[in-house]
């Protein structure tokens, strides 16, 4: 495992929450799984409009990572160097960054850095550690963090040190989420929901698929839009 180290001294996680579908709330006629990768600018652009508008609608949503490249040698094999994979994805901040309502993308911060661009899978990881300690809520809250960090503060999110940072401010404690980050069943959430994006042909980014949280059947698959054209095609769904 990544973290061995750590788990060594902090010993297994103390699971609170799984997020899991047999325990996902049946109050709602929808409920919505949201596929993302903190490293992903449009998640960045997508997520509080989410959050907005599965509020007011009164929607659940389940949380999954989808790693987009797991290591320094897939980044390497998709855009040809570290240096080439920064100036690419760069340029698609900036397509991100007209878009974003908050318009607190800092493209020029991110060029400024000294280290690689991050790959998605230690981020992915720490999630899914928030995830088994505070289920889907706490996932939502803590992914919304790391992307704050990555796309607005320009830190390193492939850092060990960052994302226990982060985490610790979100009220984690720090030996309790290292464990659990380290943990195989952290591991296993990333491959399952690796495993499951494949199985459902998600290629890109976010994702949201919308379905009957009683039959599964799946009723939509939406990506980037703005809040109110998410509320009208939700709205026609419920």
């Amino acid at each position: 495992m990544l973290l061995q180290t750590q788990n060594d001294k902090t010993g297994s996680p103390d699971i609170a929450a799984t997020g899991t579908a047999a325990s996902a709330p049946l109050l709602s006629p929808l409920i919505i799984d949201f596929f993302h990768d903190a490293v992903c600018g449009w998640c960045y652009v997508m997520s509080p409009r989410l959050r907005q508008v599965a509020a007011e609608l009164g929607i659940p949503v389940r949380h999954h990572t989808f790693v987009l490249q797991d290591s320094r040698e897939q980044m390497v094999q998709a855009f040809g160097s570290m240096e080439r994979a920064k100036h690419e994805i760069l340029g698609h901040w900036a397509a991100c960054a007209q878009q974003d309502d908050s318009q607190s993308i800092n493209i020029d911060g991110m060029r400024a850095q000294s280290f690689e661009y991050p790959n998605g899978m230690l981020s992915a990881l720490a999630c899914q550690a928030a995830h088994l300690l505070a289920g889907d809520k706490g996932h939502w809250d803590y992914f919304d963090a790391v992307q704050g960090a990555h796309l607005k503060d320009s830190r390193n999110i492939g850092d060990l040190d960052t994302l226990l940072a982060l985490a610790v401010a979100q009220g984690f404690d720090g030996a309790a989420f290292l464990s659990a980050m380290d943990s195989e069943l952290a591991h296993q959430r990333v491959q399952a929901d690796r495993s499951e994006a494949a199985r459902l042909g998600i290629r890109s980014i976010p994702t949201l698929l919308v379905s009957s949280p009683k039959t599964g059947q799946v009723l939509a698959r939406l990506q980037t839009q703005s809040a109110d054209l998410l509320k009208s095609r939700l709205q026609a769904l419920l």
